[in-house]
């Protein structure tokens, strides 16, 4: 492991939760996106506190729900939130360079690709993301608790990998958390 760490994970849960309080209240986005901030990031590098991986549904905007600005998540974005070795990757690169110990893998309600699995029989390239998360639902129909298991299918695989494991010796964490779309808060799943 080569950078230093940005701050544990427990601090970055409790950055997130924080977050998602003052998004509920908000009517704007509160995340710093200063001018100077652009320009400190650009020159002084990214220090993000935690890697949010979630779906690309268009109304999951992890910067505004956890309240946070340039350079503070490293949010990697694939519809389903599944997991493949392109997201390994980026998952390895932000713990080992830019030091960050909390994954969060972020589902939400309303999924528009477990409703696929569930309802559908998708074809072409959507096939690939549908036939991950027919591997975590199984014949699983409530959509709800359809999500949540996609989730933590996802997180396993994140715990499974050999750079995650090797990581955990320096205080790497994965959590699973859902998003409600309707009134925007977060539920952080109970571990397995």
């Amino acid at each position: 492991m080569s950078a230093e760490i940005a701050c544990t994970a427990r601090e970055a849960f409790l950055r997130l939760k924080d977050g998602n309080v003052r998004y509920l209240a908000a009517d704007k986005s509160t995340g710093d996106i200063s001018r100077a901030l652009r320009r400190r990031t650009c020159s002084e590098g990214q220090r993000p506190y935690a890697i949010i991986v979630t779906c690309s549904d268009s109304r999951v905007i992890p910067e505004s729900i956890f309240s946070a600005g340039i350079g503070d998540l490293f949010v990697i974005r694939v519809a389903g939130n599944v997991i493949d070795n392109h997201q390994l990757g980026s998952i390895e690169y932000a713990a080992e360079h830019l030091g960050c110990r909390l994954i969060v893998v972020l589902g939400h309600d309303h999924c528009g690709a477990v409703d696929a699995v569930i309802h559908h029989n998708p074809e072409g390239y959507i096939e690939f993301i549908t036939n991950e998360i027919r591997k975590a639902i199984g014949e699983e129909t409530d959509p709800y608790k359809a999500c949540c298991l996609n989730v933590r299918r996802s997180m396993k695989i994140i715990e499974e990998s050999f750079e995650i494991q090797r990581e955990e010796e320096h205080g790497l964490q994965v959590c699973g958390a859902m998003y409600h779309l309707e009134d925007g808060s977060v539920e952080f799943l109970p571990s397995a």
